[in-house]
């Protein structure tokens, strides 16, 4: 049978140029979607074809560039928060092998600059700001639906340690050869606050649901993916779920095909207090979480994922 989920489409204009009831209404059903299934669809999100486009080609031409090429952006001490990360190097939480992928990561500031393909800077520059300005939007709904200032994480995330990622989920030549767990991206949670992601050159994204089964998420369009990281699920004590998910391998007969994908992950501030809402916490919801800021959350979990030592 297949398994009930609520992943709604929803139109982000309804929220930042809505009336008041479209407004109330937005807020209410994002939060009934993340405290359900921690995903949503957002429509009218601020960028159009022609951006998208351009990107995942400029993310397609860098991937296409020698290897040798490529390392030149690996910077080590980073933990793979600035420049190139070379396969081999990210697993999943507690998975045994690496995932099968490289990627780039930019941030708000200290991006270093690719000089063969001069576009991939602006593009991905841009791709960054609406992202980052359509998050802080989403993030204002959910404030409201958890009664807090509508503003609450406006002075905790403008500016903040926001990263967008181009991930290359490279071609697998010699299937036979992989370890039986070896997959694009293992089962996990997002670290994050939210993560938004810009679609996908093909199939693969999967949540796991509450009956246990893997159920299959898909854009519509240009729409893109929103989901819950585990700050925000700490932040609210499990009432905003973060829900684990992967990226699986394809159909055997498309393993020789590379598949692309920019997730734009909002990080707050490292001094953001974690400390549990006191609105969150209840004789039938005790509190789940020790106190932390995000800063030493994020050490933490780069550490349990093989970006950090």
């Amino acid at each position: 049978m297949t398994p009930t989920i609520n992943i709604p489409r929803l139109d982000l204009l309804h929220y930042t140029q809505g009336t008041t009831d479209q407004r109330h209404q937005f807020s209410k059903e994002i939060g009934k979607a993340f405290n359900e299934t921690g995903f949503v669809t957002i429509a009218n999100h601020g960028m159009d074809k022609a951006l998208i486009d351009e990107l995942y080609a400029v993310v397609e031409a860098f991937f296409a560039l020698p290897e040798v090429t490529k390392l030149k952006y690996e910077i080590p001490g980073l933990a793979g928060q600035r420049g190139y990360t070379s396969r081999g190097k990210e697993k999943a939480k507690d998975a045994t092998v690496p995932d099968l992928k490289e990627f780039w990561q930019r941030g708000q500031d200290d991006n270093p600059a690719v000089n063969e393909l001069p576009r991939f800077d602006e593009i991905t520059g841009e791709v960054y700001r609406r992202l980052e300005s359509a998050g802080r939007e989403l993030l204002k709904a959910i404030a409201v639906y958890l009664d807090l200032p509508e503003d609450y994480f406006e002075g905790k995330v403008h500016q903040g340690n926001s990263i967008l990622r181009a991930i290359h989920y490279f071609p697998i030549d010699e299937p036979d050869s992989l370890p039986d767990d070896a997959v694009r991206a293992g089962a996990h949670e997002d670290i994050n606050l939210i993560t938004l992601l810009i679609g996908a050159s093909a199939d693969g994204l999967e949540v796991l649901t509450r009956e246990g089964t893997w159920y299959p998420v898909k854009a519509h369009g240009e729409d893109i993916v929103v989901n819950v990281g585990d700050m925000l699920q700490r932040l609210t004590n499990n009432k905003l779920k973060s829900t684990t998910h992967r990226v699986v391998n394809p159909p055997r007969e498309q393993m020789k095909t590379s598949r692309y994908s920019v997730p734009f992950f909002l990080h707050p501030k490292a001094d953001m207090s974690l400390a549990v809402l006191e609105s969150c916490i209840g004789a039938d919801n005790p509190k789940a979480y020790t106190d932390i800021t995000a800063g030493d959350y994020l050490d933490e979990r780069l550490r349990a994922i093989g970006l950090k030592m």
